[in-house]
């Protein structure tokens, strides 16, 4: 009995660290918007959630798709999107939450198959140029 109360902790301890880490976009997702205005015009500001501003500055995993984005690819910053690329924010009808710029700390080969990295979260309310979501210091997982 000890051993299978053992064994069903530990199950279950691995279950939540996989499902915590592969929930990261539903996380990201608790994001609304504010309307303000630069030089340029209208432009939503990302208010986000408690649940978010947790996960700033901790590291996270995130899987999705690589982006190609100014055309081309950069091996060492992309745009990971939890969409394929037919249902991403650029292309299809994904929100801005679905997207995060990833700054990798060694260059990848482009890839249509499924990605998941890991690295630093942090939240970008400022930069409209940028993503709302950036992962630094980021590996490529196997």
């Amino acid at each position: 009995m000890k051993r299978i109360l053992v064994s069903l902790i530990l199950i279950a301890g691995i279950s939540f660290g996989v499902s915590a880490q592969d929930n990261v976009w539903r996380s990201l997702s608790e994001v609304s918007y504010k309307i303000s205005e630069d030089e340029w015009g209208e432009l939503y500001v990302p208010v986000f959630s408690d649940n978010i501003k947790d996960l700033e500055g901790k590291v996270v995993e995130a899987d999705g798709y690589i982006i190609p984005f100014e055309g081309m690819f950069k091996p060492e910053h992309i745009i990971l999107s939890s969409l394929p690329i037919a249902e991403c924010f650029f292309c299809g009808s994904g929100g801005p939450e679905t997207v995060m710029e990833v700054m990798l700390t060694d260059p990848i080969k482009y890839t249509s198959n499924r990605v998941k990295v890991r690295g630093k979260l942090t939240l970008n309310s400022d930069d409209p140029e940028k993503l709302m979501y950036i992962l630094t210091d980021a590996q490529l997982l196997d």
